[in-house]
């Protein structure tokens, strides 16, 4: 399972990073494939906030965002991942982590901080 961070969705469907076709690229043939892909509520969570924010650059109404995100989940290979054994006060990272973790998944992100987390196998596709 690939589990996707909401950074590689921003670039994707923002326009206006410098990452944007790499990431875009790497999203339409994720989820076009038959790779499982996941998305962790907090990535999607993140996704809605960050991409919606008025002022930054690319971004999109609320209602066009949430209409992304259910084509996302509507393909055969893309699943939300929702914590099975979560508690204490996580911080974001530490949850996606764990829930890549526990689905035995590979993290796409753009993000570095994650290589802090032992045992989480994790890749920047933009590089």
């Amino acid at each position: 399972m690939i589990v996707l961070d909401a950074n590689i969705l921003l670039y994707a469907y923002g326009g206006t990073s410098p990452q944007h076709g790499k990431a875009r690229a790497c999203v339409e043939e994720l989820f076009s494939g038959t790779e499982p892909v996941g998305l962790p509520w907090q990535t999607i969570a993140a996704f809605l906030r960050i991409g919606t924010n008025s002022r930054l650059a690319g971004w999109r109404p609320v209602a066009e965002a949430v209409h992304e995100i259910e084509d996302w989940l509507k393909q055969p290979n893309v699943r939300m991942l929702v914590p099975g054994q979560a508690s204490g006060p996580l911080v974001s990272d530490a949850e996606v982590a764990a829930l890549t973790i526990e689905y035995g998944g590979v993290l796409y992100t753009a993000d570095r901080d994650f290589s802090r987390f032992p045992g989480l196998r994790w890749k920047n596709p933009l590089e």
